[in-house]
């Protein structure tokens, strides 16, 4: 989506009490998030921070009787988990809940007109992070609120707080997401402190009627922010729509959306009140809800340099029947500075494609750009950077001839710690395709990169040679290395001879066979490349989806992966060896719920001996670094990090 801010500044006149020191660490990553008034009267708490978070001595309240305790199925709610509880006196049909911790501190509020909470108001588009809206199917207390949320979710909900000020401007702003116009002159704000009456956007400095869409409206509070604060938003009926919490200092200079408009609140460096979210703060000043996910997006910061045109996502098809949500962590960051992989070879900062961790090294990650270059990255600051002893701009890579420049898609490490690049074609002549696998030694000196041996699979291909330079790129978009001690061990069938796969009748193929992913129709293409320059073709593998852009071997799950962009709703199979001995999908994961749907064609988690609390990294490269759009945060970067269960 494409942002653009404007808003003026008044002073504000009463600030919220600070909170009260018992206030138990990580209370602001508390959120209600579903609510029913009718049956048992059932509140549902998540946790939407990384630590747990005691609730213990926590009271509720509505505007019918004064803070009473309640009895939580657990007194302490894990990251990412739900608790529930019952309401100790009743929710009426039009009625306004609020959580407060044993400090008197308010942590969240939500408010609902008639029948709006039947079955149950839940925020939808992501567990404590979505918009409030009316579910369409029965609760889901105790579990994601995704089954029971509509498919559209209503226009004003689309209205997001995305920044705010608390250093005596006290200034909100408001972010409308949807494809209209929302009126909200009649709509009213409060902050944290209970004797606050509820103030109409109209009547505040300046006054607002309403936001069109993609647009902005700010206005200044009139009874004022202060630290451990928050800012509620309610509709003309009655109904929340959004709310933010932050805690001391947070919201100096602000707290703002990271994405823009759709991420978790982080505190400024700079208040951005008519511009774009600079999200270049530091992350955990408060929190609120997310827009398009579940989870935090952390933008990296500055503005495009020079010469940096990130390309809009291509070729979007459906999520296929049957997936299931990413089993990992609901935080995604960006963790590549902005427009890092501008080269002479291509100076629009686009194209990281392939994605591979060192096994030898986990602490290094192999990347590959389409056009021809090798990156080793490492981690710095949180960031994955080109390592300098090896080359701060990458080394430019060539075909075994020593010329042209190889359409480098998919990357993998073999057991003798050389780098296997797929290539789909020549990109000096692109209309023709040359499917290969090439090989090099990261050792080797220099600035250019030859193969030490280069494998020609094109013949293979007839299908892709049409003349037509659209289909010439349809070939070996991913590759992945399996060692043979996997396939003997889980019993794969060799297609060659219908029996037990044994590694010793291939005497020049190594210790693993390779595995290259065709964008054509989504098959894998698995090889054995000898020492001699032959290679011995062992068959091919259905994957179910449309098209494969990346793949790994990943010995934390003892399953090879087959990545598909948003050509296939962003989605990674799981493959195992079935009783039968032939390699089929077993699970298919979604990326994380805040990502951009991109071509996202690079992916990899790191081995096993990285693990940390039973989770360990997945990084993701965007093909185009178009992340949300232009003036998003995310927009100009290619690397995604996540995490992984080990």
């Amino acid at each position: 989506m494409s942002l653009t801010l404007s808003g003026l500044l008044v002073t504000g006149l009463l600030a919220a009490q600070p909170a009260a020191a018992a206030d138990p660490v990580g209370y602001q990553n508390v959120r209600i998030n579903e609510v029913t008034s009718s049956n048992n009267d059932t509140v549902e708490l998540y946790n939407s921070g990384s630590a747990a978070v005691s609730i213990s001595g926590w009271k509720m309240s509505d505007d019918s009787f004064s803070q009473q305790s309640f009895s939580p199925s657990s007194t302490s709610i894990p990251a990412g988990g739900f608790v529930t509880f019952n309401s100790p006196k009743g929710l009426g049909d039009s009625d306004k809940l609020a959580i407060y911790t044993s400090g008197g501190t308010v942590v969240d509020r939500v408010e609902w007109a008639t029948d709006k909470a039947k079955p149950a108001m839940a925020r939808c588009g992501g567990d404590g992070a979505g918009a409030w809206a009316t579910a369409t199917s029965a609760a889901t207390f105790g579990a994601a609120n995704a089954s029971g949320c509509p498919s559209s979710i209503p226009a004003a909900s689309r209205v997001r707080i995305n920044e705010v000020t608390s250093d005596g401007s006290d200034t909100v702003e408001l972010y409308n997401g949807g494809t209209s116009a929302v009126s909200v002159g009649s709509w009213k704000y409060v902050d944290a402190d209970t004797s606050h009456a509820a103030v109409t956007v109209s009547s505040s400095s300046p006054s607002a009627s309403s936001i069109p869409a993609g647009g902005y409206v700010t206005f200044n509070s009139t009874i004022g922010l202060g630290d451990n604060d928050s800012v509620f938003l309610v509709d003309g009926s009655g109904n929340t729509i959004d709310s933010v919490t932050w805690t001391t200092d947070a919201a100096k200079p602000s707290d703002e959306r990271c994405a823009n408009g759709t991420g978790w609140f982080q505190t400024a460096t700079t208040a951005t009140l008519g511009s774009a979210n600079s999200c270049s703060g530091s992350t955990g000043g408060g929190t609120g809800g997310g827009g398009s996910g579940t989870g935090q997006l952390l933008g990296g910061g500055g503005s495009l340099t020079s010469g940096c045109a990130p390309e809009a996502p291509s070729g979007t098809g459906s999520t296929p029947t049957g997936t299931t949500a990413w089993p990992g962590g609901l935080d995604v960051t960006i963790v590549d500075n902005v427009c890092a992989f501008t080269t002479s070879t291509g100076p629009e900062g686009r194209d990281v494609s392939g994605l591979a961790f060192d096994s030898a090294n986990p602490s290094v990650l192999w990347a590959v750009k389409n056009k021809n270059w090798l990156y080793k990255l490492v981690k710095s600051n949180g960031k994955w950077i080109p390592d300098t002893t090896w080359s701060a701009t990458g080394k430019q890579i060539r075909f075994a001839s020593g010329s042209g420049e190889p359409d480098s898609e998919g990357l993998t490490v073999g057991s003798n710690g050389h780098l296997y690049v797929t290539s789909e074609r020549d990109n000096t002549n692109n209309t023709v395709p040359k499917d290969t696998i090439l090989e090099f030694d990261p050792a080797a000196t220099g600035s250019t990169l030859t193969p030490v041996h280069q494998w020609d699979m094109t013949s293979q291909f007839p299908q892709l040679d049409t003349g037509d330079k659209d289909d010439a790129n349809l070939g070996f978009e991913g590759v992945g290395y399996v060692p043979d001690s996997w396939l003997t061990a889980n019993g794969w069938v060799n297609p060659l001879t219908g029996a037990a796969y044994n590694p010793a009748n291939y005497p020049l193929h190594g210790s693993g066979l390779f595995f290259a992913g065709l964008e054509w129709d989504g098959s894998l293409h698995v090889y054995g490349l000898n020492s001699d320059g032959t290679f011995t073709t062992f068959g091919t593998i259905t994957t179910g989806k449309a098209s494969v852009m990346d793949v790994t071997y990943d010995a934390g799950t003892q399953r090879l992966v087959a990545t598909c962009d948003n050509t296939c709703g962003e989605t990674h199979t799981f493959m195992k060896v079935n009783a039968s001995g032939a390699i089929v999908p077993d699970v298919t994961y979604t990326n994380p719920a805040v990502m951009p749907a991109d071509n996202l064609e690079g992916f990899a988690i790191a081995p096993a001996s990285t693990c940390v609390n039973g989770f360990r990294e997945a990084v993701w490269s965007d093909d185009g670094v178009y992340g949300f759009g232009s003036g998003t945060s995310s927009y100009g970067h290619a690397l995604y990090s996540g995490t992984f269960p080990c």
